[in-house]
């Protein structure tokens, strides 16, 4: 069920400053929005170095304390919400300027609580501030809200509940509306694909039966296609080179085979690995395995280790740019009819010949990467797709660079499939969110493993997923996290019926 429209979705880290007057409910506030590492209290750190959270003598003292344990976890990229009265203009300005020099967004909540309850809250305190401190807390109170939205702060909010989301969950919050409209065309015709790209054994089970299984639950759920990487050794990002990472062609063939509709494609190939004769002959024979479900993904390569190891060579970019170019005007003479002869600088093939034949006369070709002079320009000279990553906002410049490509190039930029990969954790609401971050989230390092990873609810992928189409994906392609051990593709399912508007 979606959530209520009411709850705000705050980026992950934030600093969030409390803005009210004393009885107002900002402690309640934080305590039921934040967990309690996250909050700065400066009532509790006049009784860290004075005599108790009423030893006013000790006010300097704390919040000379709270500007440096707010330096330290705005450092560490740390959400953070400060508990004060939020009153002083100066202190607001210095709390915005320290989230800025971190690069993290500044929030502030307001507790409009009506001064009468404030009033009655106060006088049940067993330590009340005294009516005439109140009284001027009132006026103070007043003024700020008056030049809150002015002072720069990413959002100023009422009381209201909130969630700490990851950043791209929360810019699609403020992006799209919460009414889902009816859906588009281009909704209804969105793709999905999931991208595999590690391969732990929890339980000890076969690498070809948990392949099978997640293919075939894959294709249930909704998606159009699978994919692969194409490395000789696991990549630093996601784990050890000695961790298993099956080859990219014969892994296509075993998901060909476990699988009756989805496309099977590799982001993307690595073209100093293979001669293209020798890829084409590969990828045409997959391709006729599964019944003409094959993409062949291109990109430059960009890994130096795994060539080290092997003892492949690795050209300068400008040179892998030039062989990425000269493979992608071979390939579709390999897969064509005759066998005429191909001479490039880095490309030679004698006879261009390739059997059996790709059943659709050719594969579709992808080009991975967002270099916006070069690989851009060459997806949108030879190819039918391309493939970036990246936020919405990266996204909708990539796009506009290819378009501006196609028109350069005389190529309607309808004919190049835009896809985008990113990664994704997905629960079913938030309580399962929680738990699920709480046992996968490493020990450090929580605000890059989660803008990387990308953890959110069914609704809030909805969102994120709607975001990607406004900016121009009309195939997203997903690496689920817990795709082995969760049921994230099932929940993930959810989040296909629901973009497309079912």
């Amino acid at each position: 069920m979606p959530e209520p429209a009411e709850v705000h979705r705050l980026p992950d880290p934030v600093l969030v400053v409390l803005v009210g007057i004393a009885g107002s409910g900002k402690s309640t506030w934080a305590a039921e929005h934040a967990a309690p590492d996250q909050v700065v209290s400066s009532d509790r750190l006049r009784a860290v170095v004075g005599e108790g959270e009423g030893d006013l003598a000790a006010s300097g003292d704390a919040f000379d304390l709270l500007d440096r344990i707010l330096a330290a976890r705005l450092r560490r990229r740390l959400t953070t919400v400060v508990d004060t009265l939020g009153l002083d203009p100066a202190r607001r300005r210095r709390y915005r300027e320290l989230a800025a020099r971190h690069g993290v967004p500044c929030v502030a909540v307001v507790l409009d609580t009506p001064p009468a309850e404030a009033r009655r809250r106060n006088a049940a305190r067993d330590e009340r501030v005294p009516v005439d401190v109140l009284r001027g807390q009132v006026t103070a109170f007043s003024a700020a809200v008056q030049v809150l939205p002015a002072e720069g702060f990413a959002e100023v909010l009422t009381s209201r509940p909130v969630r700490f989301v990851a950043p791209a969950v929360a810019a699609a919050a403020r992006r799209v509306p919460a009414a889902a409209p009816e859906p588009t065309h281009a909704r209804r015709a969105l793709r999905f694909g999931l991208h595999l790209s590690s391969f732990p054994a929890p339980g000890g089970s076969p690498l070809g039966e948990r392949l099978r299984d997640v293919a075939v639950r894959a294709e249930a759920a909704g998606f159009d296609s699978l994919w692969v990487m194409d490395h000789l050794r696991q990549i630093p990002q996601l784990g050890r080179a000695w961790d298993d990472l099956p080859e990219s062609v014969a892994t296509l063939a075993h998901l060909a085979a476990a699988t009756t509709t989805a496309g099977i494609g590799c982001l993307v190939h690595c073209v100093t690995f293979r001669h293209p004769g020798v890829l084409a002959k590969s990828l045409a024979t997959v391709d006729v395995l599964s019944g003409g479900r094959a993409w062949c993904g291109l990109g430059a390569g960009w890994f130096a280790a795994e060539h080290a190891a092997y003892g492949i060579p690795f050209p300068p970019t400008r040179e892998r740019l030039d062989l990425l170019e000269e493979t992608l005007q071979a390939l579709p003479l390999l897969w064509g009819p005759g066998s005429p002869a191909f001479e490039g600088t880095h490309v030679r093939i004698p006879e261009a010949l390739s059997y059996p034949r790709p059943l659709r006369g050719r594969l579709p070709l992808l080009v991975g990467g967002g270099g916006e002079r070069r690989t851009l320009r060459l997806a949108a000279r030879y190819a039918d797709a391309c493939n970036v990553t990246g936020d919405a906002d990266t996204l909708r410049r990539k796009v506009r660079v290819l378009r501006e490509h196609c028109a350069d190039l005389g190529r309607d930029p309808a004919a190049v499939e835009v896809t985008h990969l990113s990664t994704a954790l997905v629960a079913a609401d938030p309580t399962e969110l929680a738990d699920v971050v709480a046992a996968r989230r490493p020990g450090r390092g929580h605000a890059r493993w989660a803008a990387a990873t990308t953890p959110g609810t069914v609704d809030d992928h909805v969102l994120r997923v709607r975001d990607l189409v406004d900016a121009g994906a009309q195939h997203v392609i997903v690496a689920l996290d817990g795709v082995w051990d969760l049921p994230v593709i099932e929940r993930f399912g959810e989040v296909i019926r629901r973009s497309r508007g079912g």
